[in-house]
């Protein structure tokens, strides 16, 4: 039975979707499938895979609407084990169209689950909002992995975030549990970092990942590329650190089934 790991924080420019997408092709480079679902309007992590998506036909948003089925909005892309279910433009639209659908919380959930055992993880890339797509990434989800940045407003909105994921576990998904808060765009040299991950640590005691993302140029420079860090400098730091995080999350989950 796979995983289901929602990537989330409402806050922009946090590195949610450069995790999602390095994580994805991390964990399939360690010989695991993974589906990523881009439920991000923007749909950067589309394109972070290589996916043009201005060419996309079936995207989160037919699975959402109901007007294509799970198979044929899957696309399995160049990258190993990686497999991803696009974003497009119409998702732009999809929280204003689903506002009185029924079960509109409830949709991805009920489109992923039953192909949950057909990958060992399926990460979705949330939006940076609290809106309709992030409540339907929250109730498909088994966990929720936080990256959070290391500057000063980092922990800002983090407590309005934790209120959503209590009203979702209360309300929708009573087995939603923090996957782990990970640091990103970490700099040693810099006391204000070391403040925030004391801070970070404080508040997400025994949560927080050993790993940390550098704050590299050569991570910036992959999605432009249509990479993974990992198959765009495969020595860099940024390719190492996604490397240590996928091996942590695959022995989190592992030692979790055991």
């Amino acid at each position: 039975m796979g995983k289901i790991i929602a990537i989330a924080n409402q806050k922009g420019g946090v590195g949610k979707t450069t995790t999602a997408v390095n994580l994805a092709a991390a964990i399939g480079a360690q010989e695991k499938s993974v589906l990523l679902v881009d439920a991000d309007p923007q749909g950067n992590a589309t394109s972070g895979l290589g996916v043009n998506k201005r060419s996309v036909v079936r995207s989160v948003y037919q699975l959402l609407t109901g007007e294509a089925d799970f198979e044929e909005c899957v696309i399995e892309t160049q990258y190993p084990g990686v497999s991803i279910i696009p974003s497009s433009i119409d998702l732009a639209g999809a929280e204003l169209e689903l506002v009185d659908a029924e079960r509109r919380e409830y949709r991805l959930r009920e489109a992923l689950l039953q192909h949950k055992k057909d990958y060992d993880f399926i990460l979705i890339d949330c939006p940076p909002s609290l809106g309709l797509l992030t409540l339907n990434g929250l109730n498909a989800c088994d966990s929720i992995l936080i990256p959070i940045q290391c500057e000063y407003y980092a922990l800002e909105g983090l407590s309005q975030l934790m209120s959503s994921v209590r009203s979702v576990k209360r309300l929708y998904n009573p087995y939603i549990e923090i996957e782990g808060v990970l640091v990103t765009m970490y700099d040693s040299r810099l006391n204000l970092t070391l403040q925030v991950v004391d801070e970070v640590k404080r508040f997400f005691p025994s949560k927080v990942f050993s790993t940390v993302v550098p704050r590299t140029v050569r991570i910036s420079e992959a999605p432009s590329y249509g990479k993974p860090i990992k198959y765009y400098d495969a020595h860099s730091k940024g390719a190492l650190a996604y490397d240590s995080l996928a091996e942590e999350v695959i022995r989190n989950n592992s030692r979790r089934e055991d």
